[in-house]
């Protein structure tokens, strides 16, 4: 897969360290949204989407995110030690609150992509220079041209989720 794409939306906010959201898209036909390029201390990074990680109340069975002291279902006290269970897998004590949605599988591709990354969110950061930039709105890009028509092959059929072939 080869990145087609990247669209760079730049932080209204030139102190923080959160510098663009990006969009990348994969031979034109795949979309990572939400990727963040962060500034950290040793130069410009890429943060994937990611989720909340979360565990289950032994009262009511809800779904709390890992630093909710209560449940959100039942009111009930969670355990406070539970987050122990969810340290990173390098041996640290550090806390792991979220789990990437989607990532480069290895050093290789991930350099790959942030030097593509990188290279765009400069050429935007000397576009936005100029007194007729328009930075792009990558909030709207959901609406329209997903509507196709349904699939004729019988092995990419759609099934609904958790069904076996």
């Amino acid at each position: 897969m080869k990145l087609t794409e990247v669209r760079i939306n730049l932080s209204q906010d030139v102190r923080s360290r959160l510098k663009a959201f990006c969009s990348l898209t994969f031979d034109s036909t795949f979309v990572i949204r939400d990727v963040k390029l962060i500034e950290g201390n040793d130069g410009l990074f890429l943060a994937m989407p990611s989720r909340k990680l979360a565990d289950h109340c032994q009262r009511c069975g809800e779904k709390n995110h890992l630093r909710a002291r209560f449940c959100n279902n039942c009111g009930g006290r969670l355990d406070d030690q539970r987050h122990l269970r969810h340290q990173n897998g390098n041996g640290t004590p550090r806390l792991k609150l979220h789990a990437d949605i989607a990532h480069p599988i290895n050093a290789q591709c991930r350099y790959d992509i942030e030097h593509q990354v990188v290279s765009a969110y400069h050429d935007e950061v000397e576009r936005s220079k100029h007194p007729d930039y328009v930075p792009p709105d990558l909030d709207n890009e959901d609406s329209g041209g997903y509507d196709l028509p349904p699939v004729e092959d019988a092995d990419i059929r759609l099934r609904p989720t958790g069904t076996a072939r």
